[in-house]
């Protein structure tokens, strides 16, 4: 417990890494598309 933080705001999860980014972007556009095709399979 003696050891200072290096930074208090990244203290419980470090920043995301592009590659989880680029991941979570992939899902919501897959997510839309999905949502769209829906749509257009439906009407």
């Amino acid at each position: 417990m003696s050891e200072p933080d290096p930074d208090p705001g990244q203290r419980y999860e470090p920043p995301p890494a592009i590659g989880k980014l680029l991941a979570w972007i992939l899902l919501f556009v897959a997510a839309a598309v999905a949502v769209v095709l829906g749509g257009v399979y439906f009407t």
